[in-house]
């Protein structure tokens, strides 16, 4: 595999392009465009969108029906197309072309020395400053499928080439690149053509516009763009018409952009002087795995009659793309925490709304079953400290006493006097019943019982030890639960689940309710902040939720001595960091290992480039290299396969994240027994060590 490489990654370069228009004089423009798709090739770009009419000028009126430009505007395209030969972009340049006795506003597609085909415009405006009917007509009754032109590079041995707004243009060598084609107004109705042909298999949405800009119409096209993308899980790009239109009744930006399933990867300087350019890496990945786990996208084909029988078809233009090899770099942000948004408001707005489905979600549970007390172990560390404010927030909402809330600290062989502190802080502050249950003595007792040598003191300090410190604390919880009137509220996290950093049955996997089970050990720090800068709560609570996010996170089973560091999950399980991020790609994309440690690289290779959420500590921003990377990739795979028992056997809890959750309820079903050697070796074929 060339690892580096972003096409071997299912990326595709894309470009929507604007460019300076001269008006009636197409050889001029051609020339332009040459200039910009050698600068493109030489980008790796595989796609290069231009405006509608661009080489002969959108606002020229009567002219486009003149002998004289229409000559010329042939002859442009042939310019373009044996200026290509050599070059990697397919080329979407707009044109006029005279076809039997109509002038249709047309699309011309072009590679390598080669026009491949010719999609004309659906539908034509002819409204407000729009007066397209005078001159053009429209392409979806066309009755040709041809257009004949001879003198064409890459007309057939009768002259013909593919026309028609039914064409999808795909590469052979490019999984996942299907390009469809549509112009200005054509996205503007309710029924778009790019709809149809998503349906039928189009993957990248090409929208060649003219479109002078008014006030307000730019987020109407950010609107249609971002919609049509998300319907149908595709990319889509727009390039409108730029300097040198007329302006003598009208007035144009030259706005160009891409979307992809929703999310602006990029957008161009408005008005601008000169060539313009928003050259993108879009994932045909992840479009083919939404399609792929979206049954209604193809059941929706299905019932449009999209390749049924007598029902509407589309013609393949097939093409070999040659892409780039190497490293060329990556065009696309990629975020380092796919669960928490760099953005400070869109993080604030997933804050609000992840501690409210959690707390909503407890709330009608406890309605449901009788409105018992909640029981919970309240360790002082993140997940534990983050489920109690969910439950004094749902007591709040529900008119209840937090007394009706009954927390039980339980030290350990190795608990900190910072990590119980701040557990018996948190609980006075937030005024709940508490009470501190010494698990030693029971635990020595078991250990000796076992026959363990750390039941008779010696320091061997291996997973009983561990678990059985764990399973007490569980079974303290239930009986306490039973005694008092109450359910067990769980504190284990998403996270934890996916790398089975839990003790089963027994243990800290179980729960009457698992309220933090949605919940990526990533975010959890950025809610409880939250909680304390919208002020939740009143008081001292808010001092307390501060420090403990400064410790270290810890499980603190193992005792260390003076000068030893504390036992840490992350020295076990790997960076929390880098696990989330694997976790994400896994759940929600289903990709390759291999491709998630490309993307890794890309996000985690320098601290200083790219965007941190708000409120990340600056003196905490890790970097990782590829074999650090690899390392944790193998320990997350053996880890995520190993652990599916615990997850099949998981407690109600409410599903958080649209990245997913682990329920064999909701978004994850996997046998306990499937192996994980071929991810496995996958990774050992495809991702270098360094």
């Amino acid at each position: 595999m060339d690892f580096r490489n972003a096409y071997a990654h299912g990326f595709a370069r894309v470009a929507a392009c604007t460019l300076p228009v001269v008006m009636a004089d197409p050889a001029r423009n051609a020339e332009a465009t040459i200039e910009q798709v050698r600068r493109l090739h030489d980008d790796g770009v595989a796609v290069a969108l231009f405006p509608e009419l661009g080489l002969s000028g959108y606002a020229i009126d009567d002219l486009h029906m003149q002998d004289v430009l229409l000559d010329e505007v042939d002859r442009a395209v042939v310019a373009i197309a044996k200026a290509t030969a050599g070059l990697t972009p397919v080329v979407v340049v707009g044109a006029p072309l005279l076809i039997g006795n109509r002038l249709l506003n047309c699309a011309v597609v072009i590679h390598a020395g080669e026009v491949l085909g010719v999609a004309p415009k659906s539908y034509l405006p002819n409204y407000r400053e729009f007066y397209e009917k005078r001159w053009f007509a429209a392409g979806d009754d066309a009755v040709d499928t041809l257009i004949n032109r001879p003198h064409w590079p890459g007309a057939d041995e009768d002259g013909d080439l593919a026309y028609g707004t039914d064409l999808l243009f795909e590469a052979t060598d490019v999984p996942g690149l299907t390009v469809h084609v549509e112009i200005c107004e054509d996205f503007w109705v309710p029924i778009p053509p790019s709809s149809r042909a998503a349906l039928a298999g189009a993957t990248v949405l090409l929208n060649l516009s003219a479109s002078p800009i008014t006030v307000g119409r730019a987020d109407d096209r950010h609107l249609l763009a971002r919609s049509a993308s998300a319907r149908c899980n595709a990319a889509y790009l727009y390039a409108a018409a730029s300097e040198g239109e007329s302006s003598t009744d009208l007035s144009w930006d030259g706005m160009t952009m891409v979307y992809e399933m929703g999310d602006l990867l990029g957008e161009s300087e408005r008005f601008p002087s000169g060539p313009q350019a928003t050259v993108v890496d879009v994932d045909l990945d992840r479009l083919r795995q939404e399609r792929l786990r979206q049954g209604s996208f193809d059941d929706n084909r299905r019932v449009e009659g999209i390749g049924e029988p007598g029902g509407e078809s589309f013609r393949v233009v097939a093409f070999e793309l040659e892409p780039p090899t190497g490293d060329i770099g990556l065009r696309r942000k990629v975020d380092r925490f796919p669960f928490v948004p760099d953005d400070e408001a869109r993080l604030a707005q997933d804050c609000y709304e992840a501690y409210n489905i959690q707390v909503s979600g407890l709330e009608q549970r406890l309605r449901a079953i009788g409105q018992p007390r909640i029981v919970i172990g309240v360790s002082g560390g993140l997940d534990s400290t983050h489920a109690l404010i969910v439950a004094a927030k749902a007591m709040d909402r529900l008119g209840r006493p937090r007394t009706d809330i009954i927390g039980f600290t339980m030290p350990g062989f190795a608990t900190s006097d910072g990590t119980k502190s701040n557990a018996i802080h948190l609980m006075e502050s937030l005024g709940i019943t508490f009470e501190t249950l010494d698990i030693r003595p029971a635990a020595t007792q078991m250990l000796k019982d076992l026959g363990h040598p750390a039941g008779d003191g010696e320091e061997v300090y291996d997973v009983t030890f561990e678990n059985v410190q764990a399973g007490l604390r569980t079974d303290y919880l239930f009986r306490a639960a039973n005694q008092r009137g109450g359910i067990v509220l769980g504190t284990g996290d998403l996270s934890e689940l996916a790398l089975g950093w839990c003790t089963y049955g027994v243990g800290d996997q179980m729960s009457h309710y698992g309220v933090n089970t949605g919940v990526p050990k990533t975010l959890m720090q950025h809610l409880i902040r939250w909680v304390v800068s919208s002020g939740q709560f009143e008081g001292e609570v808010n001092g307390t939720l501060t420090e403990i996010l400064d410790q270290e996170i810890s499980p603190e089973l193992v005792p260390t001595k003076e000068g030893e560091k504390i036992q840490s999950t992350e020295d076990s399980v790997g960076p929390y960091a880098l696990q989330d991020f694997t976790l994400y790609h896994v759940l929600r994309r289903g990709y390759r290992p291999s491709k998630i440690a490309f993307l890794a690289q890309h996000a985690w290779s320098d601290a200083a480039t790219g965007d941190w959420p708000a409120g990340y500590p600056e003196g905490e921003r890790p970097a990782y290299d590829l074999e650090t990377i690899r390392h944790w990739l193998e320990v997350f795979v053996r880890r995520y396969f190993s652990n599916q028992f615990k997850r099949s056997a998981l407690p109600n809890g409410p599903k958080v994240v649209a990245g997913g959750t682990m329920s064999p309820r909701g978004d994850w079903r996997m046998p306990s027994d499937v192996s994980s050697a071929a991810w496995l070796a996958e990774i050992e074929r495809n991702v270098p060590t360094a």
